[in-house]
């Protein structure tokens, strides 16, 4: 048994065990194939044991595929929390994914840039918290903002987050649905219809997730998965070709062939909260921690409106923490 093994190794199997998939798992890791499989087997020559069962259709893990994984997991969050506590970022930019330039998290940006004109941020502009989560994790971001009751425990557990904002969620309707003159939707109101809620997107899970939660036991389907849909113009086109209702937060662009109106009889919420890696340093973070508090308690973001609906594993993630 080798007394040193490589975090490459490791970080190696730990996505092929999260992907079961070799191919995609080396898109994940920016590698080849090939340079991938050397890995995983040089992995398994080191350690003495097969961690994969591997035919032409399928990847399994082993008996001790599955005792490692957990041990592969504590290993590389410790050394993601070493590299991040020892480089404060002074020097460089904080890479922030805002979702969109019209989104919650956009506004947090910007009052931090008119707070601290001298803290550079970029803007990045990902779709969905479950995609940005793992690049946060790996690095290639700083920041993000999402529902963090939507992430897997493992994920969430190498991740920060402070509470943001209990958004109230919307519904877009073509513009000649028998709805879309009522000033507000009750959510009664959509029963037998098929809303989208972004399934078969895998970046925006904990958006769909969400929507499950709040469709089940009210007779509103979810319509089925459809390929994700890359930026603004190209969603316009899709949906007002579909010609269905959207599930969509308060913050959300406007399309001329529709409109947008709340949901009531409850409000249903999304909570957002802004997440970071565990141990991160810069200061761009304090600074952009400071924006979303300042605009949280002008505009009465964590005030839940009376009569509104959230789930509660939501909730229980929206108690302050990490202040």
């Amino acid at each position: 048994m080798p007394r040193d093994i490589a975090p490459r190794l490791l970080r190696a199997f730990v996505t092929v065990a999260g992907e079961l998939h070799f191919t995609r798992a080396a898109a994940r890791l920016f590698v080849a194939q090939q340079a991938l499989s050397r890995d995983i087997g040089r992995l398994e020559r080191e350690l003495g044991v097969t961690l994969f069962l591997r035919t032409t259709r399928s990847v399994e893990l082993t008996a001790d595929g599955q005792r490692l994984l957990p041990y592969a997991r504590r290993v590389l969050a410790a050394q993601d929390e070493l590299v991040a506590a020892c480089a404060d970022g002074g020097g460089r930019p904080l890479l922030v994914d805002v979702g969109s330039p019209y989104a919650t998290a956009q506004r947090v940006l910007a009052e931090a840039r008119s707070a601290a004109p001298g803290t550079e941020f970029f803007a990045r502009f990902h779709s969905g918290l479950t995609g940005a989560a793992e690049d946060v994790l790996a690095g290639r971001l700083d920041v993000s903002f999402g529902r963090v009751a939507g992430l897997a425990p493992a994920v969430l557990a190498r991740l920060e987050h402070c509470p943001v904002r209990y958004e109230p969620m919307t519904v877009v309707l073509p513009a000649g649905h028998p709805l879309a003159g009522l000033p507000a939707v009750p959510l009664a109101a959509l029963a037998g219809e098929s809303v989208y809620t972004g399934a078969g997107n895998p970046a925006t899970a904990e958006w769909t997730g969400l929507a499950d939660l709040l469709f089940a036991g009210r007779r509103i389907a979810a319509l089925p998965p459809l390929p994700p849909i890359e930026g603004k113009d190209e969603f316009a086109r899709v949906m007002e070709k579909l010609g269905r209702p959207v599930l969509a937060s308060v913050e959300f662009v406007d399309m001329p062939w529709a409109v947008r109106r709340p949901l009531v009889d409850p409000v249903p919420l999304s909570a957002v909260s802004m997440v970071w890696r565990r141990g991160l340093r810069h200061p761009g973070l304090d600074v952009l921690r400071a924006a979303a508090r300042s605009l949280g308690e002008a505009e009465r973001w964590l005030e839940r409106p009376d009569g509104s609906w959230l789930p509660d594993v939501d909730g229980t993630l929206m108690a302050p923490i990490g202040k």
